[in-house]
């Protein structure tokens, strides 16, 4: 992954160094770089040698890159937005194993669509939780209910491009991980 501060360059984005996170605007005095240095403050309740405890890995990666898409690249966007789509929508199980295979498949997408891009909403208009808010929960349970819910939100501001994204969804399930994971090819949709 580049440095954010690179992408932000990449993008022409101006990264504001000071007052509210510029993106997601959570309430900090450094605004986006102390948005990404305390990012993982609010996971400290999970232990993720924990195999249960993955989904909230994912979860929050992905709500935390589509809030703040200006400083990842543009195909960043289809795959946390397919992840959380396959996750919260298809009820897919996800693991380290698939991640990869879900990045294999975008590549070869991406090749066929080279200028394929998703609508972005709106700066702060991407969920009303931040990573900032889960430092107030008190307990795993209650963070694992925000981390979730967060992801929701997230995923749902971004509802102008779920039909791309469940086509997306439909090509990685039933033709490149089903050829992938178990060695067949199936009849590709149309």
């Amino acid at each position: 992954m580049q440095d954010f501060i690179d992408q932000a360059t990449k993008n022409g984005v101006a990264l504001l160094d000071t007052g509210k996170c510029q993106f997601c605007g959570a309430d900090y005095r450094r605004g986006i770089y102390e948005c990404m240095e305390n990012y993982n403050n609010g996971l400290l309740f999970f232990d993720f040698g924990d195999i249960d405890n993955h989904l909230y890995r994912f979860l929050s990666v992905d709500a935390h890159a589509l809030q703040h898409p200006e400083i990842h690249g543009r195909w960043s966007d289809h795959f946390h937005l397919t992840r959380l789509h396959l996750i919260l929508e298809r009820k897919q199980p996800w693991d380290y194993n698939k991640s990869p295979l879900l990045s294999d498949y975008l590549n070869r997408y991406k090749s066929n669509k080279p200028n394929e891009f998703l609508i972005v909403p709106k700066s702060l208009n991407r969920g009303n939780i931040r990573a900032k808010d889960l430092t107030k929960a008190t307990t795993t349970e209650e963070c694992a209910q925000l981390i979730t819910k967060w992801a929701d939100e997230v995923y749902q501001s971004w509802s102008s491009n779920h039909e791309v994204i469940s086509r997306i969804a439909d090509g990685f399930l039933e033709n490149y991980y089903i050829e992938t994971t178990e060695g067949r090819k199936t009849t590709k949709r149309k």
